[in-house]
């Protein structure tokens, strides 16, 4: 093949050979020319040009030396764009069954895809079997996905023809170039700018899953479009997989499982997003309240306890007004005055700081409140106990010197992992979230005090090899921040655990503790939180564990069972025992079956079952259950109460 021509370009492969083709090849072409087995294989390309990596077409002409890969179901970067033709394979079956649909947008997600609809009628239950059926048929066509590139006047008069005024309105605010790109399949035209999977024909492993409102770009007051969702895969095998994932989910679903277990309830007449905590619920609670403010001491916290209530002057000079205030409620006017219920408990505890001039003796100093506080989420984001209006949160605000910061955050982050551990939690993730240089104003502080910040958490990662990803944008507006996220039993990830820093508030009150020389300094303050809140934890851990809490969290932890009344005075004795022991026990003696007071206790979730009869009476021991490992046998009633206290010692997961 020529090699010294103005024709040919130089392609560099990932092991670093390199090939001469002519200008214009394509990376289908190259692939052939490698591999049969890998032209049949290939998704899309990668090429890397001046420093700049892209995503291709296999069939976009190369016209410059490049680095080229090309991507098959081996990579996961080939995944998004595999899903990504997805969603056009979804628009175009629904224009095909329903012509007069306005189509809004398509993107790749996490699992899936989802394509957006304007259309008078809700789509049913069985549109989507007739759209899903229409997708199947237009992928065993193996159409292509073409790119194709018009004037943007021409685009744009296209659509205003179609009368498809949202894509109107994309191409007219985000097609910059004088060419814009379109994706044909079939007789889908769709202003994209790619890339695609060649055809459609490798599009076989999806399931269209549920259709969700949401308002065109997300924006109340515009028109509410149809969300129709999708899961795709690469194999059937893979999809299976995470439906069955996904059932399992719906199984943990605490929503569910939260009033069927009798543990909480959101009550309409109260309003959304305001939880109750029934007595069995209420006493989880207690146990982890409990636990937490014993550790808490054990680590040198001290435990406060601050106003619902405070001064809206207070949130104005915290800053919250201005930054936070779409999550407040709104003031109460009291006595002629404004207060305010309070969003967060930090300017609380500051004011515990303030009450006395602090020397540097003094430092550092914790404060830890179980502190209930209200925010204002909107009614479409509220999700059960994960995401509420009011809840109570693990929080912790320690003051200290600048000298001090790198050590108090690494132990920070070590009791957020003791904390999680102890609740049947061992793979974690961290993330240091930055601001976002391109927007400044959007957060307190100078660039060399958010420099200083992100670099002492960083250094604090890095030096207790705490493996975590650079999230840019993702601080708060006074200050950068470590999430810990951990993964339950299915995998899913959850953040719960944050470590922030703040070089805000110290100064917009003013705080100051004496120095060892004698010097007026301003502290350094740290915000903590491990469960999130109480209520969000909890929520994760009904999920984790289906609502079979292991048994020193159990508000039931046995329950005693006897064969008939004959034997209701022994039961009532062996109950006795368990609660003088400390352990929560209780009689069943109704009038029911023994199979179906089993199977009550099984469904509620409680740990042990205790049958006794005439043998168990007579020999003084227990029959025991279970809840999945059935029958145990027999045993003294003192042996079970050992094992027990052991596994409740222990805390033991399961």
């Amino acid at each position: 093949m020529t090699t010294n021509t103005e024709a040919a370009i130089k392609i560099t492969l990932p092991d670093g050979s390199e090939r001469h083709v002519p200008r214009g090849t394509t990376p289908l072409e190259i692939a052939r020319q490698i591999s049969p087995r890998l032209a049949e294989q290939a998704l899309v390309a990668r090429i890397q040009r001046n420093g700049v990596s892209e995503l291709i077409d296999l069939t976009r002409p190369l016209e410059a030396d490049v680095r080229l890969q090309i991507l098959t179901e081996k990579d996961p970067e080939a995944l998004e764009v595999f899903r990504h033709s997805a969603a056009h394979l979804l628009a175009a079956a629904v224009l095909e069954l329903f012509p007069d649909v306005k189509l809004g947008i398509g993107p790749p997600i996490e699992y899936g895809f989802f394509y957006e609809f304007l259309r008078p009628e809700p789509f049913t239950p069985e549109d989507l079997e007739k759209i899903e059926a229409k997708m199947r048929e237009l992928a065993a066509q193996d159409l292509p996905n073409e790119r194709r590139l018009l004037p943007k006047d021409e685009a744009v008069r296209l659509y205003r023809e179609q009368g498809q005024t949202f894509k109107c309105e994309l191409v007219e605010e985000k097609a910059s170039e004088p060419m814009v790109s379109f994706y044909v399949t079939g007789k889908f035209v769709d202003f994209c700018r790619g890339p695609h999977i060649p055809s459609t024909g490798r599009i076989r492993a999806f399931k269209l899953m549920n259709v969700a409102g949401a308002y065109w770009r997300g924006q109340e007051g515009n028109p509410q479009m149809q969300r129709i969702y999708g899961a795709c895969f690469f194999t059937q095998a893979e999809l299976d997989a995470y439906l069955h994932r996904l059932e399992e989910a719906r199984r943990r679903d605490h929503r569910r499982l939260g009033p069927e277990l009798d543990l909480f309830s959101i009550q309409d007449a109260a309003g959304p997003g305001l939880i109750f905590w029934h007595p069995k619920g209420g006493l989880v609670r207690k146990l982890m309240e409990d636990w937490s403010r014993e550790e808490h001491l054990r680590r040198g916290y001290h435990l406060v306890f601050t106003p619902h209530v405070m001064r809206r002057e207070l949130w104005e000079i915290s800053g919250h007004i201005n930054f936070y205030s779409e999550y407040m409620f709104g003031p109460m006017e009291v006595e002629k005055g404004l207060y305010q219920l309070k969003p967060m408990n930090c300017p609380g505890h500051i004011l515990i700081y303030k009450s006395r001039l602090r020397s540097y003796r003094d430092l550092p100093l914790r404060l830890a409140e179980l502190g209930t506080v209200y925010r204002y989420e909107r009614s479409g984001v509220l999700h059960g106990l994960l995401r509420a209006r009011g809840f109570t949160q693990d929080d912790a605000h320690i003051f200290c010197t600048p000298a001090q910061l790198e050590q108090e955050i690494a132990g920070a982050l070590d009791f957020a992992q003791a904390v999680l551990r102890a609740f049947g939690f061992d793979q974690f993730e961290a993330e240091l979230s930055a601001r976002d240089p391109a927007t400044p104003e959007q957060y307190a502080g100078t660039d060399e005090e958010w420099e200083r910040a992100e670099q002492a958490l960083r250094r604090t990662l890095e030096q207790n090899r705490i493996p975590f990803r650079y999230m840019p944008g993702e601080a708060v507006f006074y200050g950068p921040k470590i999430d810990v996220k951990l993964f339950d039993v299915l995998g899913r990830p959850w953040q719960l655990s944050t470590v922030q820093f703040d070089f805000n508030l110290p100064r917009r009150f003013g705080l100051e503790y004496v120095a060892e020389d004698g010097t007026r300094q301003q502290p350094v303050m740290v915000h903590r939180a491990l469960w999130g809140s109480v209520e969000r934890f909890f929520g994760v851990l009904i999920e984790h564990y289906a609502g079979a809490f292991p048994a020193w969290l159990a508000p039931v932890q046995v329950v005693v069972l006897p064969l008939s009344e004959k034997f209701e005075a022994y039961a009532r004795q062996v109950t006795e025992q368990l609660r003088a022991a400390g352990f929560r026990a209780e009689l069943d003696n109704r009038n029911e079956k023994l199979q179906a007071r089993i199977r009550d206790a099984q469904l509620a979730k409680t740990p042990y079952m205790l049958v006794v009869g005439a043998r168990e009476q007579a020999a003084g021991t227990v029959s025991v259950r279970h809840r999945s490992g059935g029958d145990l046998g027999a045993r003294p009633l003192a042996d079970f109460l050992d094992d027990l206290r052991r596994e409740v010692e222990s805390r033991a997961a399961l």
